[in-house]
């Protein structure tokens, strides 16, 4: 007996919505999305790029990691920040990391930040946005430096300053009102600062400290913490009391008898 394979016509297929339905009326839920949070941003300045992120890791409604790192290496001369599910932009970035390598080693020089951005979107795309990483591209190639956002289906955008995460609308509300062409290093840092900190203190899902990393032409400098909104003070007395402060009203003993039993070997 053969078996003929029809292959499909052309056009969408809605074969699984049928499915899906059927799925539902038998009881099955539909899987939820868990909701991530994050504030990163990216801004241009005089001589380079800024990129910025917090540093708090969210599970739900607990704080997974308060001191996490978001700001992730692709290149000597580019760095990702990356928004969404920890896992997805972590490796995601470092799959693209790895090619970035391969392709400078094949061409024997260093890539261009929009070849980088091309590979992420590319990647992100192929997914339909099942991949969770919403990322922040900034680096310095010849072309001077190239700011991107990348979203988890696969849309980018290039602009002078951005922000990406939960917290974005704080972060982007410091950088429509405070920004300006031709900033030197030290504004463009606080200015980073202040966005990231605005997505801290408005956005429960995004806290704890401030990461920074400065891209120029020939360097790249990590500021690890670089902000510490949220250091807790010494508290105002001691709230330790004595043994005996609290009655016991009753207690109780019980006492109980283990018999140990030894084997024989022999």
């Amino acid at each position: 007996m053969t078996v003929k394979t029809q292959l499909p016509s052309g056009g969408f297929s809605f074969d699984n919505y049928s499915r899906n339905l059927n799925l539902q009326s038998n009881g099955l839920k539909p899987p939820t999305t868990t909701s991530t949070g994050t504030t990163i941003v990216g801004l241009i300045y005089k001589d380079g790029i800024v990129l910025g992120a917090d540093t708090r890791a969210t599970e739900g409604p607990i704080v997974a990691d308060k001191n996490c790192e978001k700001i992730h290496y692709l290149a000597p001369n580019m760095y990702c920040c990356g928004a969404g599910t920890a896992a997805d932009t972590e490796f995601s970035t470092a799959l693209i990391s790895s090619k970035l390598e391969l392709h400078r080693l094949q061409t024997g020089r260093s890539a261009r930040v929009v070849t980088a951005m091309t590979m992420l979107k590319q990647m992100l795309f192929k997914h339909q946005g099942h991949i969770g990483a919403a990322l922040v591209l900034g680096g310095y190639d010849i072309n001077g430096p190239q700011l991107y956002t990348i979203a988890p289906h696969g849309s980018t955008d290039k602009l002078p300053y951005v922000t990406m995460g939960s917290g974005s609308l704080a972060a982007m509300a410091i950088f429509e009102s405070k920004w300006r062409p031709n900033m030197n290093r030290e504004e463009a840092i606080q200015l980073v600062n202040d966005a990231i900190e605005s997505g801290i203190f408005n956005d429960l899902g995004s806290g704890s400290n401030v990461d920074v990393t400065v891209i120029t032409k020939d360097n790249v400098e990590y500021l690890r913490n670089y902000g510490r909104p949220n250091e807790r003070g010494a508290k105002e007395q001691s709230y330790k009391y004595p043994r005996g402060t609290t009655r016991v009203l009753s207690t109780s003993t019980k006492e109980f008898i283990v018999e140990e039993v030894a084997m024989d070997l022999s």
